[in-house]
């Protein structure tokens, strides 16, 4: 081997080591360092040292790349077994199929050159063109692809398959069609040489297409989720509107018959019984408190939730403190409140949970003009914050449509979430009738 075949050599291992950790990192989101691409480019230089020393075929020293590769993944950047060998398969894939493609054009348009100087500068321009197709191909599967560990993949292994069968049909074609260059080519074999350079870039294009096919089924699942949560969530504030209803209507009927209450009350203490005048009180507030909310906020649907929600807080050990008066007409949909308070009050009372010490929930509410401000605070771990989940986005998703905004903010053992929700854009749909 002469000196410039091994340099070249020595650029091209350089620049896969950069180009696969990059690339994994990126997939990933896993931090690269300098020491990850030193010991991976070591690695791959003694992979390829013995494979010429023992004339191991191609295909076995790709192979024991791979496995280098999915080792620092799986290792170095502590990826899981599922995700590094994805990321390992899908990197060396993009090589070899960038390699195939150069090679495809070198051994149509380079036997001219044989013998002739300008041979060095083109076999040059073909490496970087090389590295240039490797970083499209990457920087395009990155747009479709994530398999970072704040990301759902669900049947990842539906990805991996088809990328196993792209990448042996690109090791067959690389190693049973291609040799080096000759002086001579003939029209057959210039033909043969193109149908491959199409197979290649057609393989490139399966590939596209299977990653995009997968993000949409992602999509698809996360969707389906998501739609799964919001109809749960729909089953269980329907039962708060109802209940809210029927409160309602014992409160009215309560208020309608007290001047018969007042009226048996006042013959009976007329009538100096006053045992029975203090029974017949000790009914009256035992009804009355069985009608009345532990939290007043002027909307029965968000008292019952939050003395539900609260109550079960109370019960695993945590304060809770309310101060909230929702104005009336509200201009939000019963609804909707029920989407914020009960995903806000789920999380809340979770987070209190994986705390340690005193457990504090706060429910607060101030106007601002047409906005009206939503104030969720509690006790929290000091691990950092989890990926934002479904109830989250729920709530997201409710303030956008009240042209809102939310504000999730975490100072040491605190948690806050604000809500911010315009009441003027919206006439007053409550389902709660009016006295």
């Amino acid at each position: 081997m002469d000196c410039f075949s091994l340099c070249l050599d020595g650029l091209y291992l350089a620049g896969q080591s950069m180009t696969h950790i990059l690339f994994t990192s990126r997939l990933t989101g896993k931090k690269a360092k300098i020491q990850h691409f030193a010991a991976y480019f070591s690695l791959l230089c003694t992979v390829e040292l013995i494979s010429a020393k023992f004339h191991l075929g191609g295909i076995l020293s790709i192979g024991a790349g791979v496995l280098v590769l999915y080792g620092m993944s799986r290792f170095a950047l502590e990826n899981q077994p599922l995700v590094s060998w994805t990321a390992a398969v899908l990197s060396f894939y993009i090589s070899q199929l960038s390699f195939g493609v150069i090679n495809s054009v070198e051994t149509i348009a380079f036997p001219h050159f044989i013998g002739n100087p300008l041979l060095y500068p083109l076999l040059l321009t073909a490496l970087v063109a090389f590295f240039a197709i490797c970083a499209f191909c990457y920087v395009t599967i990155l747009k479709f692809l994530s398999l970072t560990e704040t990301v759902q993949t669900p049947y990842i292994e539906l990805l991996l398959f088809p990328g196993l069968f792209f990448f042996a049909a690109e090791l067959y074609i690389l190693h049973t069609s291609y040799s080096s260059l000759s002086s001579s080519l003939s029209l057959e074999e210039t033909g043969k040489h193109s149908a491959l350079l199409f197979l290649q870039i057609m393989g490139l294009s399966a590939l596209l297409c299977t990653l995009y096919a997968y993000r949409h089924l992602c999509q698809g699942f996360q969707a389906q989720a998501a739609l799964q949560s919001l109809t749960q969530a729909a089953q269980t504030q329907k039962i708060y509107i109802a209940e809210a209803q029927t409160r309602y209507e014992q409160t009215k009927a309560f208020r309608h018959d007290i001047k018969n209450h007042l009226s048996v009350l006042d013959g009976l203490l007329n009538s100096g019984e006053l045992e029975q005048s203090k029974a017949y009180l000790k009914k009256l507030e035992t009804v009355s408190d069985a009608l009345s909310f532990p939290y007043q906020t002027g909307n029965p649907v968000v008292d019952i939730l939050l003395g539900e929600k609260l109550g079960l807080a109370r019960a695993r050990g945590a304060a809770a403190e309310v101060s909230l008066l929702l104005p009336r007409p509200c201009g939000i949909d019963d609804f909707d409140l029920c989407v914020i308070f009960a995903n806000a009050l789920d999380n809340a009372i979770s987070a209190c949970q994986s705390g340690e010490g005193e457990q504090t929930i706060r429910v607060a509410g101030k106007r601002q003009g047409d906005f009206y401000m939503l104030t969720f605070e509690n006790t929290c771990s000091s691990e950092p914050l989890p990926p934002a989940g479904t109830g989250l986005s729920n709530i997201k998703s409710i303030a956008e449509k009240y042209h809102g905004a939310v504000l999730a903010e975490k100072t040491g053992h605190c948690f806050s979430l604000n809500v911010l929700l315009n009441i003027s854009l919206h006439p007053a749909r409550n389902s709660t009738p009016k006295d």
